[in-house]
């Protein structure tokens, strides 16, 4: 199936919704640059393949955003598509902001799905919009719809790291992040970030897509760590140590509903490292800190 081809049956399933425009960027779920192949949506749409870049769909356009590294071979790969290059931050080239702020009419419909959007961006496309009244549709996928043969989700299995090599322990780094937590008078922190997380629980996977992180989100607690993670083969050493440092392992898209049941607490989250379908999630009796993971200040200092 060709570009043009899948564009046309995306601008189907738009038009069936109302959508008047739909974003497919380049990240994955926990908005990594260099992602799975399960996640490369943009380059499945465009062609391009490129480790960053952004495509825009409307129903009558159709645009490929893309920094300074990548403009020859963006022009060599979306040449024949119908995709324009958008060559950002250079001389009069809009932004994706204010292209859709041009396109969208009022009272539109913007679509993407919220699980590769970070919440700093959904929420950046939201007060853009906001004059114009457009609504912003974040629960649907539609490139899984067109993508027959799309790559699954890496579930390789997950390891422990040797503490000969991690240097310490992930109770250590728990309590660590505890009083962090406490510090910052929060009682409840959302962790998406993958580096983060492979460092707080002393793990890795199987390169079986080129990548050692384990997909995974962990909701961190007074006294409770739950790790949500797609591997779900674990070896009886590393079972025995999740046990060992009280953590619980859990279906890896349970953390949606996990933070939907969050009632009065005060989360600690990184809105750049959290997804915005996640973020959408929190209810409204809970009060956000919005702060970098401590996490990425501790695992940047060698111990």
């Amino acid at each position: 199936m060709s570009v043009t081809d899948r564009i046309a049956k995306l601008r189907k399933l738009m038009e069936e919704r109302k959508m008047d425009a739909y974003i497919i960027p380049s990240a994955d779920n926990h908005q990594s640059e260099y992602v799975g192949e399960h996640f490369k949506a943009r380059a499945f749409i465009s062609g391009f393949t490129g480790s960053a870049g952004t495509v825009i769909i409307t129903k009558d356009d159709a645009g490929l955003w893309t920094d300074g590294r990548y403009f020859i071979q963006a022009e060599k790969q979306l040449e024949g598509s119908g995709i324009r290059l958008f060559r950002m931050a250079e001389p009069d080239v809009p932004t994706k902001e204010e292209y859709l702020e041009s396109v969208l009419p009022d009272h539109g419909v913007l679509g993407f799905d919220g699980k590769v959007i970070g919440a700093s961006e959904g929420q950046n496309y939201e007060e853009v919009l906001k004059e114009k009244a457009v609504s912003i549709s974040y629960d649907e996928d539609l490139i899984s719809y067109i993508w027959e043969d799309r790559p699954a989700l890496s579930n390789a299995p997950a390891f422990l790291l040797d503490l000969a090599y991690a240097g310490e322990s992930t109770a250590s780094k728990l309590e660590r992040l505890r009083e962090k937590m406490q510090e910052a008078d929060t009682t409840v922190h959302i962790l998406s970030s993958l580096d983060d997380i492979a460092w707080l629980f002393n793990i890795r996977k199987n390169s079986d897509d080129g990548n050692v992180l384990a997909p995974a989100f962990a909701l961190i607690t007074e006294d409770e760590a739950r790790l949500f993670i797609a591997s779900r083969k674990f070896s009886p050493e590393l079972r025995a140590y999740f046990e060992k440092n009280h953590v619980t392992i859990e279906k890896y898209d349970a953390i949606y509903d996990a933070v939907a049941e969050l009632k009065n607490e005060t989360v600690l989250l990184e809105p750049e490292k959290v997804n915005f379908a996640l973020y959408k999630k929190i209810d409204v009796s809970n009060r956000i800190v919005e702060a970098m993971n401590p996490t990425s200040l501790m695992k940047a200092v060698k111990n």
